[in-house]
């Protein structure tokens, strides 16, 4: 399946690491975010991505035009650094397309600008590009291809720490929970959909607004429920991140994980 990264956003939820950058390329470690789920995605076997870029696209063109491998892979060096030999490779069987989708457009609108990158494509994977999660993918894609609906969304618990209120009736308190410790889900950003998805689409619509309201009407997009890591969105979880890379341990890097703990996704 073909993965479209939504990186056209802003990201001022991250503050002064957005000033000069967009927010898929904050990094965590030597690579950005946007590094990290392109790599997961690939490790599953999704290596044909479309980027819909906004808001300092052109630092995000520059990245991967100017990419080096050796700051993330194994590498000899011989003759004095004449001659240098990669024991390994991140991006060289991945294929990328750079959309300009508009510095103001809403995801919605991103979305039907890659419209026609996807021509003949059944279904297709989609991401925010501001999360990261350690998701066994082969199974949301088994989920959303028994299912046979529309869309399937990934549903997570959030991680912010803030606490859910009850009110009654005289707006009385009836109980106060840590939002982990209540059954709140929200929209983690990890989606695959049938090309149908375009029909429920009309000029300047948000994703998320009209057009998951008629595919609900119609009983057509199904949520996955995963209560895992699933992290990143603000200052305080990317340095939560940080410190997870720095630790040596970082949940989402699957393709560290011993061979055959996950079978790549093929297709």
């Amino acid at each position: 399946m073909k993965v479209v990264l939504f990186c056209g956003g802003l990201g001022t939820r991250l503050g002064e690491l957005t000033e000069n950058v967009p927010k898929p390329l904050v990094k965590i470690g030597y690579r950005p975010i946007l590094w990290h789920l392109m790599k997961y995605y690939a490790h599953y076997g999704h290596k044909e991505f479309i980027l819909c870029l906004g808001y300092r696209g052109d630092k995000i063109k520059e990245y991967f035009i100017n990419y080096n491998e050796y700051l993330s892979n194994d590498f000899t060096m011989k003759d004095g650094g004449r001659d240098l030999r990669l024991e390994n490779s991140d991006i060289s069987d991945w294929s990328i397309t750079f959309v300009d989708t508009g510095l103001g457009s809403n995801i919605g609108q991103r979305l039907k600008a890659v419209e026609k990158h996807l021509d003949g494509e059944e279904a297709f994977l989609a991401n925010y590009a501001d999360g990261l999660t350690n998701l066994p993918l082969p199974r949301l894609i088994e989920f959303f291809r028994t299912s046979g609906k529309t869309a399937v969304c990934l549903c997570v618990k959030p991680p912010h720490s803030f606490h859910v209120v009850k009110m009654g009736d005289g707006s009385a308190v009836e109980s106060i929970e840590h939002v982990r410790e209540t059954d709140t889900l929200i929209n983690g950003g990890f989606y695959v959909f049938k090309r149908e998805i375009f029909d429920y689409i009309k000029p300047g619509e948000e994703l998320v607004v009209e057009p998951f309201k008629r595919l609900i009407a119609e009983k057509r997009l199904l949520g996955f429920r995963y209560d895992q890591f699933w992290c990143m969105d603000t200052f305080k979880e990317h340095q939560e991140l940080t410190d997870m890379y720095n630790s040596g341990s970082a949940p989402w890097q699957v393709w560290k994980a011993a061979p055959g703990a996950d079978a790549p996704e093929r297709g």
